[in-house]
């Protein structure tokens, strides 16, 4: 795994013996089409990542789409289902049936204005209103979350951000880092040009915010209560998560990068939004891993291709092959693992850390495969591959 970019305040670090504060915030995924290979890889990663790291420090999973729910992406899409559909009721629909309704949203012409969306972000700001197309998606997430043995952050919960935008921008704006255009009819910019890095729309002129102004109204009371914070999102976001571990950084948490590959398929980095998941999402393939496998060699099998098989980048494409040769490998791990090991799991699971709390994915998977290595004992099995 490529070493994660970190940014590191002076006098950030605890007293020697102490238990760190850790914070995992990856990038969310907006609930509106099925789980893709690329969204399992990275929740994959996330999961392995939580639950070792929970072994050697106290660490707080934050996946909120409370948060996110007030973008553009989310509300105009539920505006385009109201104004398409109707009345439709949601909760005999599957993924595929909603999805295929974003496909059509994200190919339409036409873009609800600023004023269609207002009462939808009123609704969400104010009352934690979820659109039920959403709520549908999530309710399935839910499901396979459970059967892939996946930590559930709080799919479902209303988890609100803990600043207000105005309040955001204010606290930006204390710190020199906020330059706000509204008086003359223009955006709102995150401003942080001092340090070599573009300005950044965050706010459009007629007020609605983007992902970054989101994870700011979040993120900025949070960072200061932990001595690390840990993003994993998509390379493609590279540029934003510069720009964020550079406001947080200076609140005392030391910054972690930890960018995660896509997945190609037949070569080609697919958007969701243009569709393409049919056979490769998750419900599809957990129904077609559970032909041969049991439960606990699905889970383990998925972890040893996502994380181990496929690796940080995105050279590799799907292959349907290499899962089933993994699920095998899993089932094979499972039959061979001792009751004991000769070391007690922190140990064992510290080994896979560099200069940072958090325990390396990667490492770790990849040090269960090999003809010569030591077969991994049942604790570390259950403790971090397998649903607890």
């Amino acid at each position: 795994m490529t070493a994660p970019a970190a940014v590191s305040p002076p006098g950030s670090r605890p007293v020697e013996g102490t238990r760190r504060r850790v914070l995992l915030a990856p990038v969310t995924i907006t609930p509106s089409k099925p789980l893709t290979p690329s969204h399992l890889k990275g929740l994959f990663w996330t999961d392995v990542m939580y639950r070792a790291t929970a072994c050697l420090a106290d660490v707080d999973y934050r996946f909120s789409h409370s948060t996110y729910h007030l973008t553009e992406q989310t509300l105009a899409f539920w505006e385009f289902l109201d104004r398409t559909q109707g009345d439709t009721g949601y909760a005999e629909l599957t993924e595929d049936d909603i999805g295929s309704l974003y496909v059509r949203h994200r190919a339409a012409a036409d873009r609800a204005p600023a004023a269609a969306l207002r009462p939808y972000a009123d609704a969400v700001e104010h009352h934690g209103w979820v659109h039920p197309a959403a709520t549908r998606v999530l309710e399935l997430w839910r499901g396979q979350y459970a059967r892939l043995g996946l930590y559930d952050p709080g799919l479902l919960a209303h988890q609100p951000p803990g600043l207000g935008l105005e309040e955001t921008l204010e606290r930006l704006r204390a710190r020199g880092l906020c330059l706000d255009h509204r008086g003359l009819g223009g955006p709102v910019y995150l401003d942080l040009t001092r340090h070599g890095l573009p300005l950044r729309q965050i706010v459009t002129a007629d007020g609605r915010p983007n992902y970054l102004a989101c994870a700011l109204r979040e993120l900025l009371p949070l960072a200061p209560d932990y001595d690390e914070l840990v993003f994993l999102y998509d390379r493609d976001l590279d540029p934003d998560y510069q720009l964020l571990a550079r406001v947080l950084a200076p609140l005392g948490p030391v910054v972690h990068r930890v960018p995660v590959g896509r997945v190609p398929v037949d070569g080609e980095i697919r958007s969701a939004r243009a569709g393409g998941w049919r056979g490769l999402d998750a419900a599809s393939l957990i129904e077609a891993a559970a032909a041969d496998h049991d439960e606990a060699a699905i889970q383990l099998g998925m972890r040893l291709y996502f994380i181990a098989t496929l690796g940080p980048g995105q050279s590799q494409s799907h292959r349907p092959d290499l899962l089933h040769q993994c699920l095998g490998r899993a089932g094979r791990l499972l039959a061979g693992a001792p009751d004991t090991a000769d070391a007690d799991l922190p140990e064992r699971l510290g080994v896979h850390r560099r200069d940072h709390t958090y325990v390396d994915p990667y490492r770790l998977t990849t040090s269960l495969l090999g003809r010569r290595r030591t077969a991994p004992a049942r604790d570390l099995l259950s403790g971090v591959f397998l649903c607890p």
